[in-house]
């Protein structure tokens, strides 16, 4: 039996766990969700996540995880995705707390509201430029922090990368250029040219 993963397909947490299956090589049977529609609120949904949100990751003869980063992070375990060293393991920790904490609840959200939702800007008033100037200090930090580095941690992609790749590689879609932020752009690029790279709208 291979793992299920029940997710949105536009969802960059949901593209995480995607893209470290594939890194891996695992096999996986997605189960789309609308979340728009209401679909991860239901009483069947609910049984696997009371939280009701995507991604929840079903492990054979084991049950759900639900979160993203606790989803990759047990997909991940012993691969060379996670540095063996421990202080290269806390910086990836640490580049993970910020996507969560800081990148995620602005980039993602003000996509969310724009393209999920098809919002405007106006729709939100201050709510929208106090998320998307949020969203501008987290690019600003990642930009400074990818100046000369291929990668966000050691010589090599790691978790990092792909969790913060899965809401910067589409922040033009929340309204932000990234054209502006040439390091960005480079570390982008180079995720692109691995093997197991697919697109965020492939299952």
């Amino acid at each position: 039996m291979s793992f299920v993963l029940y997710d949105y397909l536009a969802s960059g947490n949901g593209y995480k766990c995607r893209l470290v299956m594939k890194a891996l090589g695992m096999p996986y049977e997605l189960k789309e969700m609308d979340i728009v529609a209401g679909e991860t609120r239901t009483a069947k949904y609910l049984a696997i996540n009371p939280n009701g949100k995507i991604p929840v990751l079903m492990v054979p003869g084991r049950g759900p995880i639900a979160e993203s980063h606790a989803i990759i992070s047990y997909l991940a375990e012993g691969s060379g995705l996670i540095p063996s060293d421990p202080y290269e393991r806390a910086l990836m920790w640490q580049w993970m707390c910020f996507e969560q904490y800081q990148l995620e609840p602005a980039i993602g959200t003000v996509r969310f509201w724009l393209t999920s939702l098809k919002k405007s800007p106006a729709d939100f008033g201050e709510h929208y430029q106090e998320r998307f100037q949020r969203g501008t200090d987290a690019l600003a930090v990642l930009e400074h922090e990818l100046t000369g580095r291929r990668w966000l941690v050691g010589d090599r992609v790691t978790l990092a990368d792909i969790a913060l790749f899965a809401y910067t590689h589409v922040a033009g879609e929340a309204g932000y250029r990234l054209v502006d932020y040439p390091a960005i752009s480079a570390w982008i690029a180079n995720l692109r040219t691995l093997p197991w790279y697919a697109p965020i709208t492939e299952a």
